[in-house]
């Protein structure tokens, strides 16, 4: 399929909550391919539907080499006391930020055939899988920092090329 580009912090989709995917049809296979496409590039933990323009609930994931996909995902469990770690954002670019994340986490949904797909894991996989469904609710990782971090953030931003 391809590669898809990457929305940035301006764009509404970005903001808005996620549909729930109710069928699974050649449209939603294609979206999974894109996603899985697209966050095999280096450096990419994870992308959410939303990062490439589709409102659904949707993302793939790239830890150490792992490469998957789930729909519908909802994160049901995390553990552990919340640390700061350092967290970026495709859709945020040239920005990494200490962010409070809990070391486990653990999101249910589907896979393609309508199967319970369960993920769960600590370090990088629970920080990916709190980050994408964030992004499924329509928040960014700058929500999460203290008000401090935030308007170094949002300082950087409005002088960032991109923005």
């Amino acid at each position: 399929m391809a590669v898809r580009p990457i929305r940035l912090f301006g764009d509404p989709v970005l903001r808005a909550p996620s549909a729930t995917i109710d069928v699974i049809d050649d449209g939603i296979r294609s979206l999974v391919q894109d996603l899985l496409d697209t966050v095999e590039l280096p450096g990419r933990a994870g992308v959410a539907a939303p990062q490439i323009g589709v409102g659904l609930r949707a993302f793939s994931y790239n830890i150490d080499g792992d490469i998957g996909y789930v729909l519908n995902p909802v994160l049901t469990e995390v553990s552990g006391e919340p640390v700061l770690v350092g967290e970026g954002c495709l859709s945020v670019p040239d920005l990494w930020h200490e962010t409070l994340r809990y070391p486990w986490a653990r999101v249910v949904g589907v896979d393609l055939d309508g199967n319970e797909l369960v993920l769960e894991g600590e370090g990088l996989m629970a920080q990916a899988l709190q980050h994408e469904t964030d992004h499924l609710d329509g928040m960014l990782y700058i929500s999460r920092l203290s008000p401090e971090e935030r308007k170094v953030a949002m300082r950087r931003i409005r002088e960032s090329s991109w923005f």
